[in-house]
């Protein structure tokens, strides 16, 4: 089974708040350096993406795919990828945790699998950046947005 990598962040929002800018992926190109264009292809009955087009630009990935999400309750959205040119496979993550008032910590986990051979090491490293700046990017949003 392939390793995933994780970090955490903390956000001053509600987790409510944070939510709602996860599954806000029309601006996805506003607050991520990666995405460049976000399409909700399907969604569910709450109106909750279930299939988003992705056109990203990673630096040594670009690429266009097409992910599948998955909610559970009010704090958790995961994918897995449906398509891609690029990557063999996707799996992530946001998991939120209410810590404190109007306080949540956001984890976010990801294992990539790329078709072209990539050391471990540095699919790792490469899994790490894109983390780091998605988490940065979230806490500047929300924080954003709620003030």
């Amino acid at each position: 089974m392939a390793e995933h990598t994780s970090s955490s962040i903390t956000i001053e929002a509600a987790p409510a708040d944070v939510m709602g800018v996860i599954s806000d992926f029309a601006r996805y190109p506003d607050w991520t350096g990666e995405v460049k264009e976000a399409e909700v292809l399907a969604s569910d009955g709450q109106g909750r993406a279930e299939q988003v087009r992705l056109v990203m630009d990673a630096g040594a990935i670009k690429d266009d795919q097409t992910l599948a999400y998955t909610w559970t309750g009010d704090h958790e959205v995961s994918w897995t990828l449906v398509k891609s040119q690029m990557l063999r496979s996707l799996d992530g993550s946001y998991i939120l945790r209410p810590a404190g008032s109007g306080v949540t910590e956001v984890t976010y986990q990801l294992t990539v699998d790329v078709k072209i051979p990539m050391l471990g090491m540095i699919k790792r490293k490469a899994e790490k950046v894109i983390i780091d700046r998605a988490l940065a990017g979230l806490k500047k949003r929300v924080e954003t947005d709620a003030g």
